[in-house]
């Protein structure tokens, strides 16, 4: 069993930053890629930046130069740095992992997400 488990949300002003951060726990044997995806209510779910095991990344159009995804390996984490938040940022903020697990089986994993709201 595979658990992915977000905080760090909460509500901010126009301008403000937040910084997430996810934990994968289980019978995890290797971690490809960790990434955080945000939906905001009535919107389709959208990829906001992506980190793979040798460090690359990448990041949606809207949130180049405010965000930055890290990871520690040695501790299953994936940390989204988040400045200049815009109201536009706001929506819920879904934890993904692309993993291999006991054993073995590779999947694709969710966590249950965090909230973030950004006031005007």
């Amino acid at each position: 069993q595979v658990a992915l488990v977000e905080s760090g949300g909460g509500l901010v002003q126009a301008g403000g930053s937040l910084r997430l951060s996810c934990v994968a726990s289980g019978s995890i044997v290797t971690i490809y890629s960790m990434g955080w995806f945000r939906q905001a209510p009535g919107k389709q779910r959208e990829l906001v930046a992506v980190i793979r095991s040798g460090g690359s990344t990448n990041y949606a159009d809207s949130v180049k130069g405010r965000f930055t995804i890290s990871r520690d390996n040695a501790e299953n984490t994936v940390y989204l740095q988040m400045n200049g938040l815009k109201p536009e940022d706001t929506a819920d903020y879904y934890c993904n992992a692309d993993l291999l697990a006991g054993p073995p089986y590779r999947m694709n994993w969710w966590g249950k997400g965090t909230l973030v709201t950004v006031s005007s």
